[in-house]
């Protein structure tokens, strides 16, 4: 095995072992926090319990519950019961889908044990559990082919494992499922198993909305590759010829169609499902009169082939998703830019600044290569590794669409866990800022465990670097935190922070969303 390949399976153990330490550390935390903490009582959607608790569902719900607030409830729900109510659909199927697979059978034989919905709640803490290993093991994949740098890929992967979206990425969320399928996708698509990354990316869709969105990398990177067709084709035939410029044109429209058309194709079924569900139901709702009581206590529409039609489904494009938003969570365009808000605008702005610097020094270092789109020659000047890499410049756009469309068109709250569980930019550019004004991470002993170990130093934190964090760079930071520059303790201290906030507020219905 070449050293290379050595240091890279070494990197992965590394990232696989903390992504699963933070996912043990996390639950733990959140059963203490959730304990000692006394639940909020919000107006949030909570259903009630038709079952009869079993012998361990009070040990789950004491372990877990905190697993299940907030937007949690919606997806167990739907585990459960189906999508009964019209607001459900704002949840995409796949997650909960998931949910109940594992639900019915790998725990199955708990059944006499647990209820469903104590199952459920297992499932969430085992499935995402399980989910973030390997998005984790797939972002860093992603990130040695992106940014061609393996200490920043490895370092990216390793702030991933301490995300600030965290506790959404270990609650009964769909964001590290969805992170899960987009890393993996894109890996793929970098590496030019088309349709497999566009299976997986449809995939994405199916667990959530902003999946549609990765269709543009499909769509640019093909637009890329016949770009280079048509310039290596024109170096060897000694000049452009119109019928090839023509056939890559012609290829470009429909290979770009039919990918886009896959990873759209789960929105457009989900969609079509609500609309026939709503707009032409066949018969009385066969609901339990307990959820029934509790849909016209709170305004929720039921399927019903007797009451009114819903004024969306008279639309020219009857979206049952973009109706919900909106008069549901009042989610619209400027509609959150209100004084009111200002905390909420405080909550993001972390992400969103580190979200704006990305974008502003990958332009500043290739002005001319982004003022074409990222369509010209290369050249044999540029820079090929790290964060300023041409092909980071894909990533850049659509972490800066997000961006830009979370500000102004959400409940800007959301806008760290949408950002976090979509892009890898967020992970980039903080390894990057790290590399650059961290002297510590400079020492590239840090970066090969095995010489440190043959090597004595006088630096006993090098030593417990090796023996205690394994390769972990981030780790070695943390214990290290007095001797860290200013800039590192800002970086870190977001994640860290909103890492444990985040389990301490959501997990006792506390304002974190």
């Amino acid at each position: 095995m070449s050293p290379s390949a050595s240091c890279i399976n070494q990197d992965l153990w590394t990232v696989a072992q903390f992504a699963g330490a933070t996912r043990l550390l996390s639950l733990c935390l959140q059963a203490v926090l959730n304990a000692v903490i006394p639940d909020h009582v919000a107006d949030a959607f909570s259903p009630p319990r038709s079952e009869t608790p079993l012998l361990l569902d009070p040990v789950i719900e004491a372990i877990f519950g905190g697993l299940s607030h907030w937007d949690a409830e919606h997806f167990l729900f739907i585990a459960e019961r189906g999508y009964l109510y019209e607001h459900n659909f704002a949840f995409f199927p796949l997650f909960p889908l998931i949910l109940r697979l594992l639900a019915d059978t790998v725990l199955w034989p708990m059944c006499g044990f647990l209820t469903m919905h104590g199952r459920l709640l297992l499932a969430v803490a085992i499935g995402n559990s399980i989910l973030f290993v390997i998005s984790a093991v797939a972002l860093y994949k992603l990130s040695r082919l992106v940014v061609q740098d393996r200490k920043l890929a490895l370092v990216a992967v390793l702030m991933y494992c301490l995300t600030p979206a965290n506790v959404f990425m270990v609650a009964g969320y769909s964001e590290t499922l969805f992170a899960t399928l987009t890393f993996a996708g894109l890996w793929l698509l970098e590496k030019r198993f088309t349709i497999g990354a566009c299976l997986l990316l449809g995939f994405a869709t199916g667990a959530r909305a902003n999946g549609v969105v990765n269709a543009g990398f499909l769509l640019y990177l093909s637009l890329q590759w016949g770009l280079a067709r048509t310039r290596a084709f024109s170096k060897g035939e000694g000049g452009v010829r119109y019928s090839h410029c023509v056939w890559e044109v012609i290829r470009f429209a429909l290979t770009g169609a039919f990918y886009a058309a896959l990873v759209a194709l789960p929105f457009c079924l989900f969609q079509f499902y609500g609309y026939q569900t709503f707009c032409h139901p066949t018969a009385t709702p066969t609901v339990p009169p307990v959820l029934l009581d509790l849909a016209r206590d709170k305004g929720y529409r039921v399927a019903d082939a007797a009451s009114p039609t819903p004024r969306w489904c008279q639309w020219q494009i009857p979206l049952l998703y973009s109706y919900i938003q909106d008069a549901y969570w009042d989610v619209g365009f400027l509609r959150y830019f209100r004084w009111m808000q200002i905390p909420n605008f405080i909550l993001a702005l972390p992400v969103a600044t580190l979200g704006f610097i990305a974008s502003y020094m990958y332009i500043m270092a290739n002005p001319v290569f982004c003022m074409y789109l990222g369509l010209g020659d290369r050249g044999k000047d540029r820079k090929m590794h790290g964060f300023f890499n041409p092909k980071v410049f894909v990533y850049i756009v659509h972490s800066s669409v997000l961006l830009l469309f979370g500000i102004f068109c959400m409940h800007v709250q959301v806008l760290t866990r949408f950002l976090a569980s979509s892009s890898p930019v967020l992970y980039w550019i903080s390894g990057h800022l790290l590399f650059q004004y961290e002297p510590l991470l400079r020492d590239e002993r840090l970066f090969r465990p095995d010489q440190i170990q043959q090597q004595k130093t006088e630096k006993p934190g090098l030593r417990c670097a090796v023996g205690m964090c394994k390769n972990n760079q981030v780790l070695y930071l943390l214990m290290h935190w007095q001797a860290c520059s200013v800039f590192t303790q800002c970086i870190l201290g977001y994640f860290i922070s909103y890492w444990f906030l985040g389990l301490a507020l959501h997990c006792n219905f506390l304002p974190w969303t």
